[in-house]
């Protein structure tokens, strides 16, 4: 018979480690006292870290995931999650509604927040396969022939580019602020090393965010998380836009901008049009 206890216990009533409100004393985070220490003496990134993580960050580190945010947040209808929140404004769906829409849709293998989960996967787990004895380079091959002789790396390459300006961005940030290269991040610069000199690719944003944070302390699911609505600033942006102009106007479309590939037209049988009142086509 299966154990239900854990279960049991938690019926009907609500089990949190994460804080909450005491009616009377105040609202809490991981023991913090939300109106009281946080509230105008720490910036919303860190309280966002606090209640992902349990652990409340240093102000320069929230700055950093701030510029990162702002990195990966463009405010261009083309991108394809930011064009749910232009089709969202143009349909007068809320903007909360189409924000979250948009955010969902960068929830994809090939772009947005869950590459974070991958890309982090991967150069966790290269580093600890070159702290086993494996060279770069085999780490590499490695990667190769789990895509067929590939070298198709979440955090390297972009899908219509090569390089990656948010990179060069973020790197002049991480200087300003002080920070210096770690490990993760060191494996990830010798990977586009040789990336580079063989496939002209080089990291993009996902994997320079990654390796950074895996060297802050963070762990993979972590730093998915708080990355989770990395885009809303560009959605929701495309959003105000699209809604702000007369109904349907973002991509409309004309029944002759449809190419018809299907059957062609075909005249009824006699009797179906006597029943029906048809033209006789179909």
């Amino acid at each position: 018979m299966t154990d239900t206890r854990f279960w049991d216990n938690r019926r009907g009533t609500i089990h949190t480690r994460k804080g909450g409100m005491i009616f009377g004393s105040g609202v809490f985070s991981h023991g913090y006292s939300l109106l009281d220490e946080l509230v105008g003496k720490t910036s919303f990134f860190q309280v966002l870290v606090l209640n992902v993580s349990g652990r409340l960050p240093e102000r320069r580190l929230a700055d950093w995931l701030e510029a990162v945010f702002i990195c990966v947040s463009w405010p261009d209808p083309r991108i394809w999650c930011n064009q749910i929140g232009s089709l969202g404004g143009t349909s007068r769906a809320s903007a909360v509604a189409s924000t979250t829409a948009g955010i969902l849709a960068a929830d994809s293998t090939m772009y947005g927040s869950l590459p974070l989960l991958n890309g982090a996967s991967f150069i966790k787990n290269a580093l600890i396969k070159k702290q086993a004895g494996c060279t770069t380079e085999q780490i590499i091959e490695l990667e190769k022939k789990r895509h067929k002789g590939k070298p198709k790396i979440t955090g390297f390459a972009r899908p219509l580019a090569t390089g990656d300006e948010r990179v060069v961005a973020m790197e002049s940030v991480t200087k300003d602020l002080g920070f210096c290269v770690g490990e993760h991040l060191g494996l990830t610069y010798e990977i586009q090393e040789i990336l580079f000199k063989q496939y002209n690719e080089t990291m993009n944003i996902n994997g320079y965010a990654s390796a950074f944070l895996l060297d802050q302390g963070f762990s993979v699911d972590e730093i998915y998380q708080i990355g989770a609505v990395c885009v809303e600033s560009g959605v929701l942006a495309c959003f105000v836009e699209s809604n702000n102009l007369p109904p349907e106007s973002f991509l409309p479309m004309r029944c002759d901008d449809i190419e018809y590939t299907g059957v062609a037209t075909r005249s009824l049988p006699p009797d179906y049009r006597a029943k029906n009142g048809n033209t006789g086509e179909a």
